[in-house]
């Protein structure tokens, strides 16, 4: 799991990426390759004062001592509603809530799919986000937002993703309908292509270059898979331009026009 809490120096909080980053077979909390992480930094860069939160407690530790002084840590599991609203509770007044789910989804033929894998991976990404926003947008300030985090195989799914374009496309629905519900806090999505991070560390590493290799022949930007700092800059943008709610924002290097 992952939350931060980001306080701009010209506003009192900032932001609140919620959730797992991603989860493995052991979960060990924020990952340094992450995209949670890579908004904790890009937040930190900006001045900010950063909270990150996870259900492993050494996880928290490794996330703190690679951000610059000043970060916490809590630890949250967030598929415990009680727990996420007595964090929110503790936490007090903020400016902007970021959600980012990044657990490995790998691909599977719907008939080879275990039902139950999925609910997990709805019961991360798509409840625990609504969990979040419930208990952390009473807390927002005004002028803050939401973000939330897709991803491409929504709008452009291939054989044997089902699921995983499942689950991401149920982002982007709620976002739209919390962005009318909340207004006027704002509620956007970032919708990034693959990333050259560790969400893909379930694949060996001989596959996972290759897939990289084929996605760098292809990309209208050139040959360089995205990486998770490029989608951090687009969640600073959102946090930014007080002018975009509703919308979804694509960071995949034209990867869906190819």
């Amino acid at each position: 799991m992952f939350l931060e809490l980001a306080q701009h120096p010209d506003r009192t909080l900032g932001l609140i990426p919620s959730s797992r980053v991603r989860m493995t077979p052991n979960p060990t909390g924020p990952s340094a390759s992450g995209v949670g992480f890579a908004v904790a930094e890009a937040a930190a860069d900006e001045n900010a004062s950063v909270v990150v939160a996870s259900r492993r407690r050494d996880g928290v530790g490794r996330a703190v001592a690679a951000l610059p002084a000043g970060a916490e840590g809590r630890t949250v599991d967030v598929t415990d509603e009680n727990g996420v609203r007595a964090l929110f509770d503790e936490l007090g007044a903020f400016d902007h809530l970021v959600y980012t789910a990044a657990e490995p989804l790998l691909s599977s033929a719907l008939a080879d799919t275990e039902i139950d894998v999925v609910r997990r991976f709805f019961e991360l990404r798509h409840f625990g986000a609504l969990t979040a926003v419930k208990y952390g947008a009473p807390h927002i300030r005004p002028g803050g937002s939401v973000g939330l985090v897709g991803g491409t195989a929504a709008g452009r799914p291939e054989p044997g993703t089902t699921a995983v374009s499942s689950v991401l496309a149920a982002m982007e629905g709620p976002a739209r309908a919390l962005a009318v519900e909340l207004s006027p806090l704002r509620v956007n999505v970032v919708v990034p292509g693959i990333l050259r991070s560790q969400m893909w560390s379930g694949l060996p590493q001989a596959a996972r270059e290759a897939m990289y290799q084929a996605l760098e022949d292809t990309l209208l930007v050139g040959p360089r898979v995205g990486e998770p700092t490029d989608v951090a800059d687009a969640f600073v943008f959102l946090m930014r331009n007080r002018h975009m709610t509703g919308s979804t924002l694509t960071i995949d290097g034209g990867q869906t026009l190819t």
